[in-house]
Order: C-alpha cells, then structure tokens, then sequence
C-alpha cells in the first residue's frame, strides 16, 4: 500500500504524461513540415516581401530607372499623386471598367454554369466551349478581338451591319475591351459555380417538388442561397482582377491609352511612369497607392462576409 501510495506520488499524471506526449509530437510535426513550407517561404518572400519592402522604400525617393543614386524626398511623390488629374483618370477608367465587368461575368457565369449543368446531350462539349477561352493567353484573346473589331475587315460590324469604329472613339473603345474581357475569362468563374451547383444535394429538389415548388421556385429558394458563399468568391476575385487589368487593353490598343487616354488604366499609368517617364520613385508612390486601395476592397470583402456569417448564426 505504501510502495503504490509513493509510486503515485512520484509517477506524473497521466493527463502531464499525454500533454508533454502531444507537445513533443507537435515540435517534430513543426520541424519535419517546416521543411516543406521553406521553399515556399523563400520564394514568397524573394519574390513579394522584398518587392514590397523595396518600391514602399524607393517611394519616399527620387530614384529613376537610369540607376543613379536616389534622395530621400519623403512624402512629396505622394502628395504629387494625390494631385495628379491623370492618375486619378486612369483610376476612374480602371473602376469603370470593374463597374462593368463584375456585373456581367458574376450573371453571364451563373447562367452558363446552370445551362451546362442542366443539358443532357454533348455536357464535355458545352464545358469545353465555355471554358477553352480562359486558356489562351491574354496576347492571343486581345489580338483576336482587335481583329473582330477592325471597322473594315472585323467580323463585329460585318455581322452586325454596322460601321461602329470600336478600337478609334472614346465612347466604344472601353466597352470593346469589356467584351474581349468577357470572352476571355468568364471560364474561369463558370467552372467556380458548376462545381458549386454539383455539390447542392439533390434531395433539397426532390423535397421542394414534393412540396409542389416549380422550378423558379427552386432556383430562388434553392440553387441562388445554396450559392451565397461561390458568389461572394467570384465577386471579390473579379474585383481584384479587373481593377488590376492591362494585358488585353494594351494589347487591342496596339500599345497606346486609347481613343483620348480613354482606355489607360491605373496598372498602365503606373508603368508609363516607371518605364517611360523614368520616374521609378513616383511610380513605386502610385503603386503603393495602388496596393494599399487593393488591400481595402480585399479586407472590405472579408468584413462583410464575416459579418453576413455571423448574422446567419
């Protein structure tokens, strides 16, 4: 009795024994996985943090691309972009451009999702056809509408017998790259909500057809809320990617801003500045600007998904 008496005495509870167990299982877990994240982590870093640290820095400078030796000049690149009329145009044209295009996608997606979703014959064929275009690169897509939408020879006004000067008058030339932009990555968003759509329970329809729901019935109650959460994702990613468009804008624009600068976006203006103005300090400034609007819309989106969460509990 003695000898168990100090046997526990001396023993560890068995609850220490396991807690000191898993803390020593999650220190190798750390150090094993650890190597695995590393390359990972050096290449984030090398190739985002350094970035990042290096144009917040040469913001606050007169650097150019020449490579001479760069000033310190504090905030005055920032104050000369808060009063710069042609950043804040090209801004406007890149918010414009998200206006138009996040609409259209998020509603052109979802109706093809549910086509494709729905037909019985030929399904590959239909997802291949909806999809192929998200696979060319943006070269390729913005060539082939500055094609479609040449005044003499383009498809767009032979089909349509119309003599619309698309690429050449301020007021089309925006709406042109809306459509390319359309065509182009809509496949992307599609294969978001087809995805979505297989995974809603047949039985939630089988039960509303019981109930004697019709089919707009069904869509409404069922198939939209089901998909709340993959239309919140396309949403935020196609505001993030279209306020960030420059491949086929310059592209269909043979290089240039446009019908009177109408197509110059922000990412655009942004390189004018560094690339060809030379001015690498004041183009890190718009940049960093630039970021910091991203970043808000980013942690907007997740304020209200959030938000929207919690009120559904």
């Amino acid at each position: 009795m003695m000898a168990t008496s100090a046997q526990t005495a001396i023993a560890p509870p068995r609850a220490k024994v396991a807690a000191r167990g898993a803390t020593l299982r999650r220190g190798q877990g750390f150090q094993h996985g650890g190597w695995f994240v590393a390359p990972f982590l050096a290449l984030f870093a090398l190739f985002v943090i350094w970035p990042l640290l290096r144009g917040i820095y040469l913001s606050f400078t007169d650097a150019n691309i020449a490579g001479d030796s760069a000033n310190f000049i504090g905030l005055d690149n920032y104050r000369e972009a808060l009063k710069d009329p042609l950043m804040w145009d090209s801004l406007g044209h890149s918010a414009y451009f998200t206006l138009l295009v996040v609409p259209c996608i998020t509603v052109l997606a979802f109706l093809l999702a549910m086509l494709a979703h729905h037909i019985e014959r030929a399904k590959w064929l239909w997802r291949l056809c909806f999809f192929a275009p998200f696979l060319l690169p943006s070269t390729v897509a913005g060539n082939l509408w500055q094609w479609l939408f040449n005044p003499g020879t383009g498809m767009i006004n032979h089909v349509f017998g119309i003599e619309t000067p698309w690429l050449a008058d301020k007021s089309y030339a925006m709406l042109a790259v809306v459509i390319c932009t359309l065509w182009w990555t809509i496949g992307f968003s599609f294969l978001l909500y087809l995805a979505a759509l297989q995974g809603i329970p047949a039985h939630l329809y089988e039960a509303a057809k019981l109930d004697g729901a019709n089919a707009w019935h069904r869509l409404v109650h069922i198939t939209v809320p089901m998909l709340g959460h993959i239309t919140g994702l396309v949403i935020a990613l196609q505001i993030l990617a279209s306020l960030q468009v420059f491949d086929q804008a310059v592209v269909m624009m043979d290089f240039s801003p446009g019908p009177e600068e109408s197509t110059r976006t922000f990412v655009q203006y942004t390189l004018e500045e560094g690339f060809t103005s030379y001015r690498v300090g004041y183009a890190s400034a718009i940049s960093i600007i630039f970021f910091v609007i991203i970043a808000a819309v980013a942690l907007a989106r997740m304020w209200l998904l959030r938000n929207r969460e919690e009120g559904g509990r």
